[in-house]
């Protein structure tokens, strides 16, 4: 039986029920009305009452036993350290083109880690594949209504999926759809296209199959993203794997947006779409942003440029016509956005006083020639930028960065690259930080 930890607290919100009780960053919860939460799926479920007896472990490691009395639902105000308060599920998979296999060796040990956990999937959207759930984990699902899960599917028949995945589990898939189905819960798709074996009429199959779970009031599969594979230059030898050319780029994205053109007249949604990447390989136009309906799919690439030049072309109109003192900033994006990112660049420079040049680069790192801005390293900023007049500083989208950290894919710091191109870096999450740090 796997050991469940007290939950450790990371921080205590101000003004909340916790705050007033005393509770402190370090402390930890052991039980809520006499159970041990698994993960925080279990504490949000059991602090959902009115009365709550509450076991916790203070930093010095004293017991100390509460009991509060609040409104139904009423969050306490507390964060913690991990989600997980038992041991990770870990994949077991082989999937060629894990991304994690493709990392090279001796980096911190959190970039190795393979996790394929429901739980994270409900709570923060990433995927799965099934292939590892015992039945109790399955009833769990099933009885805290965990919906809607993310699953990578990647290929509906059998043989394929199980030759993607190696694993004679992953031939399931369908099963474990009208599973979901019979429930009423709800999946998120995706489909990692590797040419020459789930591409073409694989791809077809998986997508018609996929369709077919988008009926009724609650629709089974509710999206579906069609993604490139992505390797890199340490990816082990002899994987099958082939990259995407912009020739099959332009021929999965012919395929696919006849499939979802057929699929909206049909259904009413054109439940598949395409990651941006695809267009950025084969140098074709961006959908329009129609053609994204609510952007189901935006934490998989699908539509977040289109959604980006938007809502910075809303926020630009705020933009002052000129600032002082005048100010020069060098923008690092990944080379596969510079011509989607033009319009915002332009908008910039229009504002007197200050000029943003923008360094799109590719990844020596990974080897990749065309690269997505999350997968630049501290080693490719040194390489293409040491010695170069970089102004007052750079601006550094922190999707480069390791989530809560200042440190990159590559283990190096922002302090380290900063000291060695012998300026600022500052990291920008969004538009607003974006702008502000333009202009402020």
């Amino acid at each position: 039986m796997t050991t469940i930890r007290p939950a450790r607290i990371s921080k205590v919100l101000p003004d909340s029920i916790a705050a007033e009780i005393g509770f402190e960053a370090g402390d930890a919860i052991v039980a809520i009305n006499g159970t041990s939460p698994r993960d925080l799926i279990d504490y949000q479920y059991l602090c959902a009452d009115e009365v709550l007896e509450l076991e916790v472990l203070d930093a010095v490691g004293k017991t100390h036993h509460l009991e509060i009395e609040k409104d139904y639902d009423e969050d306490l105000g507390l964060e913690f350290e991990t989600a997980l308060f038992d041991a990770l599920i870990q994949c077991n998979n082989h999937c060629p083109f894990c991304f994690i296999d493709q990392q090279p060796p001796g980096k911190r040990s959190s970039l190795y880690f393979k996790d394929d956990d429901y739980r994270l999937s409900f709570l923060y959207g990433s995927y799965l594949t099934l292939t590892n759930l015992p039945e109790r984990e399955w009833q769990r699902i099933e009885q805290m209504r965990l919906s809607p899960l993310y699953v990578s599917v990647h290929a509906t028949e059998p043989e394929v999926r199980t030759r993607l995945l190696k694993n004679p589990r992953a031939g399931q898939i369908l099963q474990q759809l009208k599973w979901f189905q019979a429930r009423r819960l709800q999946i998120h798709a995706q489909v990692v296209v590797c040419p020459g074996i789930n591409d073409g009429v694989h791809l077809e199959q998986t997508l018609r199959d996929l369709a077919s779970f988008y009926t009724g009031e609650v629709p089974t599969v509710a999206s579906v993203a069609v993604v490139p594979v992505g390797l890199t230059r340490f990816r082990p030898e002899q994987d099958e794997l082939i990259p995407v050319t912009p020739k099959k780029a332009q021929e999965v994205i012919s395929q696919v947006r006849s499939l979802s053109l057929e699929f909206r007249q049909k259904f009413g949604s054109s439940i598949v779409w395409l990651a941006d990447e695809w267009f950025l390989i084969a140098g074709e136009e961006l959908p329009s942003e129609a053609e994204y309906e609510e952007y189901p799919q935006i934490d998989n690439g699908v539509g977040s440029i289109r959604l980006f030049l938007k809502q910075f072309a809303t926020a630009a109109k705020s933009l002052p016509t000129k600032i002082s003192p005048k100010k020069k900033l060098t923008w690092v994006v990944g080379n596969a956005v510079e011509k989607a990112f033009q319009p915002i660049l332009q908008q910039l420079n229009a504002v007197a006083g200050l000029e943003v040049n923008m360094r799109a680069l590719s990844s020596d790192y990974w080897g990749q020639n065309i690269s997505v801005t999350g997968l630049l390293t501290g080693h490719d900023l040194l390489l293409n930028l040491q010695g170069q007049d970089l102004g007052d500083g750079i601006l550094l989208p922190n999707v480069m960065l390791k989530h809560g950290e200042l440190i990159f894919l590559d283990d190096m710091s922002i302090e380290e690259v900063a000291s060695k191109l012998g300026t600022k870096i500052f990291p920008v999450a969004g538009i607003e930080e974006l702008i502000n740090t333009c202009i402020a």
